[in-house]
């Protein structure tokens, strides 16, 4: 490239060293491929995010490697989390845990943890292997895709490798250079973060919550527990919907919840911000998109995997690393590079995840419909069978299933008032 300072080669280029990008570099940990891991950021650095790592990161990290679970099971700068709370519309609250005995745990089913201290935990991992050259603090200005390579120029170092993976987030330049992003309102979420202290309140067993308050709908506030007494708190809403109330303030109305809303500013008495309140963006999984092409590979945010439900993105990104990763490794002795071959990816990794994304998609709209939403809560609160079930959601797909068909809703009819109300409600169940 004209005007470059230098050059480099490597077998497999990683753009991102977020969870998606470190759990790439380290599924190649055995591969015998050199791996160039940049990122723009010198860490550690925060990421705006909710925080919440879900079952998914754990099993991930063990079957990335044994002792990167045992890592993270050390790691410090987390707190355990054993369920979700729900407040519904009418302020019906519902507790479900992630799983069923959780007094017989050895470890906690999910964890909270701010991101500046887990992205970091995986940074130094990475570097720490053999086959990976780090460097930090880099921005990628052209990404050329050639016949028989994929070259970068950052800082001004032109940085060759055989295949790229995009791990560089909701703002990828390798989507957009490659042509296979673009943004749709209706399936990308608008959010605002803080992290405050001296929030009360909290279940015993630290779940996290998601409250869908009335003047709020389609959105949704969020208060996820910390150590040491913080919170992480915020609210998302999709951008579709944001976009028709042109005069809110998404920052002032979050501030106004905390401390002005009568069923969450009495937990927020005394609580102050830790700095200030940040704006972000989620690309959501609710579409399936083209996530890879010619000696190029999305994933993360990159690839927008974030679930549109509970706007988790950790657990996926990381899946979608180790996925990408080991459709390379298969790959690239041959140099089946080319976008036919990559395609690959693509149906392993919807495979994987597709069937939860179009779920948690339909779970979305649930919230189009708050009687429903309430109608649930007060079910789970009363029958204890349901509750259950609700649990068992967590850990299977098919399960959850279930929240998007009609007859489930059918079936907690049982003694329904009338027929009209029976009716109206298996109308809204099946347009969810």
């Amino acid at each position: 490239m004209p005007g470059s300072l230098g050059s480099s080669c490597f077998d497999i280029i990683i753009c991102g060293a977020g969870p998606a990008g470190t759990s790439a570099a380290l599924t190649l940990k055995e591969s015998g491929y050199s791996v160039c891991l940049l990122d723009k950021a010198v860490f550690p650095r925060d990421k705006i995010c909710g925080d919440a790592l879900s079952g998914k990161v754990v099993s991930v990290a063990r079957y990335i490697d044994e002792n990167l679970l045992e890592g993270f099971y050390d790691f410090s700068p987390k707190i355990g989390s054993y369920g979700i709370r729900f407040l519904s519309p009418s302020g019906i609250r519902l507790d479900i845990p992630f799983k069923k005995d959780l007094e017989s745990l050895a470890h906690a089913p999910g964890f909270v943890s701010r991101r500046i201290d887990f992205d970091h935990f995986l940074v130094e991992r990475a570097i720490a292997c053999d086959h990976v050259t780090w460097k930090p603090g880099v921005t990628v200005s052209n990404i050329q895709i050639r016949e028989h390579e994929v070259s970068l120029l950052a800082n001004g170092e032109e940085i060759q490798g055989k295949v790229l993976i995009g791990a560089d987030g909701a703002h990828s330049i390798v989507a957009r250079t490659t042509g296979l992003r673009n943004v749709h309102k209706k399936h990308h979420s608008a959010g605002v973060r803080a992290y405050v202290t001296g929030v009360s309140g909290f279940h015993t067993h630290n779940f996290i919550e998601l409250h869908f308050l009335k003047d709020l709908l389609p959105g949704y506030f969020w208060i996820f527990p910390l150590l040491n007494g913080s919170a992480n708190v915020g609210l998302g809403m999709l951008s579709s919907d944001l976009a028709k109330h042109p005069g809110l303030n998404f920052r002032n109305k979050m501030e106004e919840v905390m401390f002005s809303h009568p069923e969450i500013a009495p937990r927020f008495e005394g609580a102050t911000l830790e700095g200030k309140i940040s704006g972000f963006g989620l690309p959501l999984g609710s579409r399936r998109l083209p996530i890879s092409s010619d000696r190029v590979i999305l994933t993360g945010d990159a690839a927008s995997l974030i679930d549109p439900f509970s706007g988790e993105g950790i657990g996926n990104a990381m899946i979608s690393g180790r996925m990408a990763a080991q459709t390379i490794m298969e790959l690239l002795p041959d140099d089946k590079m080319e976008a036919a071959s990559l395609k690959k990816y693509d149906q392993r990794l919807y495979k994987k995840i597709g069937q939860e994304l179009n779920i948690s998609r339909m779970m979305q709209r649930l919230v189009n419909y708050p009687w429903l939403f309430d109608f649930v809560a007060r079910k789970g609160n009363s029958n204890p069978s349901l509750k259950l079930l609700m649990t068992m959601m967590f850990e299977s797909v098919d399960l959850r299933s279930e929240l998007t068909r009609a007859s489930f809703y059918w079936k907690l009819l049982f003694g329904a008032k009338s027929s009209a109300q029976s009716a109206g409600m298996e109308k809204s169940a099946k347009q969810i």
